[in-house]
């Protein structure tokens, strides 16, 4: 069974790659990860506030729309609160890749055009085989342009694809009024890969002690269905690979994604909740399912499900929104 495939330009062995997460921050991990199957492993990230000391280039940034709202500032954790400083996230990569013999996959987590960026080319010098850029914007300022929130975006990306030679991926939010939009003018600046979709992790309210607390929920396999939608929406229309990321948990949702034109998938929840050895049951009920029904490679699969391959494309879109509503039962 041919399960190989080609993301942002580096052969792998499979779609299985787990994704940023703490997951990345131990080596003989990233090891493990390996042995059971991973492809190549995406590091946690490198966030921007690790970088910048000088506090005030971030301060206007970060506090737009929080005027009212001081305790909004305690979302950016202070230093103490990372595992990695700069200089020992770039040591954890050189580690990394003299431990496996997989890609090694560095993420950069960030929103402004600051002096953050010239992180990238050591990022690559430290040798990386390639950089997720994450950038986790939430946009709170009613007064802020969008098109100055989606042109701050392509700075970003212009300027980490100026600093290195590796491929590049974006991972976005689905929060655009036209993605398709924005997923062309990446694209057109020469974007290695698009990650669908990143997840704002959103804060609840402690009712005993009256303060706003964070609460990181896991995904589950309903949780694929806007990345499905949406890579299915841009297989063929993009030259960037393709990586869907929230909500893959099982060999079935990895398949659908791969049906609907993912080049890799992104493993994380499943892996917190299941353990390493998940890649390995993934891997074979691939293999199974395939076997089953017939299939032969990845290759033959990818995007025989995608908006331009169905018979009726409009399932994709909103005029299937009513014949949804009327099959509930």
């Amino acid at each position: 069974m041919d399960l190989t495939t080609t993301y942002m330009g580096l052969k792998l062995k499979n779609p299985l790659v787990p994704s940023a997460s703490p997951l990345g921050r131990d080596i003989s991990t990233v090891k493990r990860m390996e042995e059971a199957g991973a492809s190549a492993v995406v590091l946690e990230s490198l966030f921007e506030e690790q970088i910048i000391h000088e506090k005030f280039e971030m301060d206007h940034f970060l506090a737009q729309g929080t005027e009212s709202f001081a305790e909004a500032t305690s979302y950016f954790p202070e230093s103490d609160m990372y595992n990695f400083g700069p200089d020992e996230y770039l040591a954890h990569i050189q580690q990394c890749q003299k431990a496996v013999g997989i890609p090694i996959i560095a993420s950069l987590n960030g929103v402004s055009t600051g002096g953050w960026i010239d992180y990238a080319r050591k990022i690559q010098e430290a040798g990386a085989d390639a950089l997720e850029l994450n950038l986790y914007y939430l946009a709170t300022d009613p007064a802020k342009d969008p098109r100055k929130i989606e042109d701050n975006y392509i700075e970003v990306l212009k300027a980490v694809k100026n600093a290195v030679t590796i491929p590049v991926a974006l991972k976005l939010s689905p929060f655009f009024t036209s993605l398709s939009h924005m997923a062309t003018r990446f694209d057109e600046i020469g974007v290695d890969a698009l990650v669908l979709f990143n997840r704002f992790y959103q804060p609840d309210i402690d009712l005993e002690n009256l303060e706003v607390v964070p609460n990181l929920v896991l995904s589950t396999s309903e949780s694929m269905r806007v990345p499905l939608r949406w890579i299915a929406i841009l297989y063929g229309k993009l030259k960037a690979s393709l990586a869907a990321t929230t909500g893959i948990h099982t060999a079935e949702d990895v398949l659908k994604m791969i049906m609907a034109g993912a080049d890799i998938t992104q493993l994380c929840a499943t892996l917190l909740q299941n353990g390493i050895g998940r890649i390995t049951e993934i891997q074979e009920g691939m293999i199974k399912w395939m076997e089953d029904n017939e299939y032969e490679s990845v290759k033959q699969m990818k995007g025989s499900m995608s908006h331009k391959s169905v018979a009726e494309p409009a399932a994709f879109e909103r005029a299937n929104y009513m014949r949804v509503l009327k099959s509930y039962q």
